[in-house]
């Protein structure tokens, strides 16, 4: 397993002349030290004395003999961040290279010599991965510092780790000499210190065996998720089973692309892919004396995902990486429907903005399986409306709670898979699992009509958009779900949002205390407790951060700067009756909150 394990000075580790260089493998993480990383280095090294032990890095040797390759596994962001430590220090140095005499100038040669490649002086000792222009920023530093001869510049480098790096240890360096006297002998103090700091270095013959000790040795620097780890047990097994490191790293990137770079996107959908598919994954774990059903865990949890997906990965890693890719792909689709074209696009749409995503794990099953239960793509779409359904109800009344929820999925999957349950019968099936947890009619209609909106803002806007959507033809379909960018920020906003008729802020404007109120501040804000989150008092209007000051007559009349009404003359359906409206009052709240609550009970009532 380990061939060598040596404690060495940096000058050992990164070594002038050097006949050996590092290389960081593309499917490590990017660079990801930032300047609380930097400070302790740069701490660590000059407050303490020489030889300071400054950790550990584990290398597989996979050149020659006679020109070795160590691909670092573990200690890419130490030995990047020493790099550029040294850069900055070359840089410092070579301002005073008229006040050294030949024995300090031998040092700035030194670190030149380090940096570089033995071998070639056009080439470093350290060769970092590609991912966010890495490898080519680290290049171009080198570069533009006289290390590299030739390196090609990238766009915006000065805005990256690499350079962040570089210049924050500028930065420090130029502090400690601010209060030297002798600026040459600081800078060598310094580098003297960096140099006698000490890494132990170990050497292991294969990738197994390097994970396998990284995931020991793991307990430092930028702490690794759950899907990191995975990766390390998928690249730590690849070699066992006759797969490359390179073609399973390949696969993983894809997969992270279907997920996006959010980890609670690729955990949420790790745990999904298991719940969905719980059956087929526990059968080769379940033996005859074994009385548990699903060996593998009951639910995957953010506790025993990798516990389980280590099991998944070892028993056989390529028919894992082909089956995860599949769920991927379908996982990434129900996720981004802006642009999809099958007929189901508008109701997955609706399912996600009603924040429907705990029914994909559901829907996964269905959609990896359509072929074999004989879906058609109508059933799927009215699968989707009665999911759409229910989490309406759901999100307004919280009920069932969040805890529920994957096992009334799982329940439905398991009813349709145990009763070979095919066609039409799958969405009987479902709906059949789903009445057991609905919301009631009696709780529905409560919920609506109390403080909607305080309750949860996002359902309140899905259901005023449905509202206003349920009139529109295709010749007057209006997206009210479009963004754009805020001209005074970078934000995007909603370009069609959610309008309070009364104002919902705590300084309510004398006219409205006038109109909805007779002049009585007291029971203007008694009101504004009572109803202004109300349904009948939400609207949709065009986006305007100061609507909300505005009297009724000019929320009602408001145009934008081409003369387009954008108020509550805006032709959108939900308006009609304000539109011809010239005041406001609590009769009329409660008046417009039974129409709606009716209007809203009606659309979104669960099928007998």
């Amino acid at each position: 397993m380990i061939q060598t394990v040596n404690k060495y000075p940096i000058d050992e580790i990164l070594k002038k002349d050097a006949s050996f260089y590092y290389v960081i493998p593309k499917y490590q993480r990017e660079y990801t030290w930032s300047y609380k990383e930097w400070d302790a280095l740069y701490d660590d090294i000059t407050e303490n004395l020489e030889g300071y032990f400054i950790g550990s890095i584990i290398c597989i040797n996979t050149g020659d003999s006679t020109y070795p390759r160590l691909e670092v596994i573990d200690g890419q962001q130490r030995l990047t961040t020493l790099c550029l430590f040294l850069l900055a220090l070359y840089h410092h140095l070579n301002k005073y290279k008229e006040e050294m005499d030949e024995d300090e100038l031998f040092e700035i040669s030194w670190i030149r010599k380090t940096l570089q490649n033995g071998k070639n002086s056009n080439k470093l000792i350290l060769l970092p991965q590609v991912q966010n222009y890495n490898q080519d920023d680290f290049s171009y530093v080198m570069h533009d510092n006289g290390i590299l001869a030739y390196a090609k510049k990238v766009q915006n480098y000065g805005r990256r780790k690499i350079y962040r790096c570089f210049s924050h240890f500028l930065y420090k360096i130029e502090q400690d000499l601010n209060e030297s006297e002798n600026k040459v002998a600081t800078l060598l103090e310094i580098k003297k210190k960096v140099c006698n700091a000490m890494l132990v270095k170990i050497e292991v013959s294969s990738h197994s065996d390097a994970y396998i000790l990284f995931e020991s040795l793991n307990n430092r620097g930028t702490p690794l998720t759950a899907i990191d780890l995975m990766k390390n047990l998928i690249m730590a097994r690849a070699e066992k089973v006759g797969l490359t490191v390179d073609d399973c790293f390949e696969q993983w990137k894809e997969l992270l692309e279907y997920l996006t770079d959010d980890y609670a996107t690729q955990e949420r959908f790790f745990r999904y892919y298991y719940n969905a598919f719980k059956n087929k994954l526990n059968e080769p774990f379940r033996k005859d004396d074994l009385k548990k059903k699903d060996p593998l865990g009951t639910v995957a949890t953010k506790s025993n995902l990798l516990q389980i997906y280590e099991k998944l990965i070892n028993y056989d890693l390529h028919g894992f990486l082909d089956e995860v890719l599949i769920a991927g792909n379908i996982f990434a689709d129900l996720r981004n429907r802006e642009d999809d074209k099958t007929p189901y696009r508008r109701a997955l749409l609706d399912l996600a903005r009603i924040q429907g995503v705990p029914s994909y794990q559901l829907l996964m099953f269905i959609l990896r399986n359509k072929e074999e239960i004989k879906m058609s793509e109508e059933t799927i779409i009215k699968i989707v409306n009665l999911l759409t359904i229910f989490f309406v109800r759901r999100n307004v009344t919280d009920y069932p709670g969040t805890r529920d929820l994957n096992r009334i999925f799982m329940d439905a999957i398991a009813a349709i898979e145990n009763g070979g349950v095919c066609g039409e019968d799958v969405y009987h099936t479902v709906k059949i699992i789903l009445s057991k947890w609905v919301a009631s009619d009696d709780l529905f209609e409560k919920r609506l009509n109390g403080d909607i909106y305080k309750e949860n803002t996002g359902a309140a806007r899905f259901i005023l958009c449905a509202l206003a959507q349920k009139s529109m033809t295709k010749e007057t379909w209006t997206d009210l779900w479009e963004y754009k960018q805020y001209e005074k920020s970078n934000n995007n906003v909603f370009i069609w949002t959610i309008e309070h008729i009364f104002p919902e802020g705590e300084n309510i404007p004398q006219v409205w205390v006038d109109m909805i109120a007779g002049g009585n501040h007291e029971l203007a804000n008694e009101y504004l407790q009572q109803y202004v989150h109300k349904l009948g008092n939400l609207t949709i209007t065009g986006y305007n951060s100061a609507l909300s000051n505005y009297s009724f007559e000019q929320k009602r009349d408001r145009t934008n700067k081409d003369g387009k009404y954008i108020g509550y003359k805006n032709g959108l359906e939900i308006n009609h009756e304000l539109e011809a409206m010239d005041t406001w009052t609590v009769e009329d709240i409660k008046k417009r909150t039974d129409k709606l609550v009716s209007e809203v009970s009606k659309m979104f009532r669960f099928p007998e």
